[in-house]
């Protein structure tokens, strides 16, 4: 069982969202920005939380901001450069569009440790999440060189990992869904109300 002090939280809050219009993070729900979602779920499990975007306004959160290595290269880059500035061996990593993430669907990630899975993700609704996942940081090389190589898809450079799948229960499928789009946010704050 891994130690709170020797797991990073890393936030990946680095997407311009084309589709919502604006940067994802700072979207609200409930008067309470995505970004805080993801920290608040976060904090009880890990020793620092480094947030991975270009975009200085997420300082005023207070935590470690981590710019892109190589820009606009989606997720891959983002997760190689949090790996990269991580100083412990376990990271939780979160993308930050995700508002209704719960600090118990991670715990379930620490849990799942074992000696060989260099990635445990979590697969909700029959998808698997590799944005709610756990990295270790020895896999960095693997991502810089998939980014070297031109490689942006996340799914394809996992395929060469040891990667553990934690299957969620149906009742917990709501707390995955990630917002895309307007529309998408109405329908979570109806069932973060309802």
């Amino acid at each position: 069982m891994a130690v709170k002090n020797n797991i990073t939280g890393i936030i990946l809050a680095g997407g311009k969202s084309s589709r919502m219009g604006s940067d994802k993070g700072f979207i609200k729900l409930n008067d309470k920005r995505f970004v805080l979602y993801s920290i608040e779920a976060l904090k009880p499990l890990v020793s620092e939380i480094l947030i991975v975007s270009d975009n200085e306004n997420y300082d005023t959160f207070g935590y470690k901001r981590i710019e892109d290595i190589i820009k606009n290269s989606g997720p891959v880059a983002g997760i190689y450069s949090g790996l990269k500035a991580s100083k412990t061996e376990y990271n939780l990593i979160l993308s930050c569009d995700i508002p209704l993430i719960k600090t118990h669907i991670l715990n379930k990630l620490i849990d799942a440790i074992d000696n060989t899975s260099e990635v445990t993700q979590i697969e909700s609704n029959g998808k698997s999440m590799p944005l709610i996942a756990l990295y270790k940081k020895s896999i960095a090389p693997t991502f810089k060189n998939a980014l070297a190589n031109d490689e942006r898809r996340l799914r394809t450079v996992l395929k060469s990992l040891k990667t553990k799948t934690i299957i969620l229960d149906a009742s917990e499928h709501n707390s995955t869904k990630n917002v895309n789009t307007p529309n998408e946010l109405k329908t979570i704050e109806n069932a973060h109300n309802g």
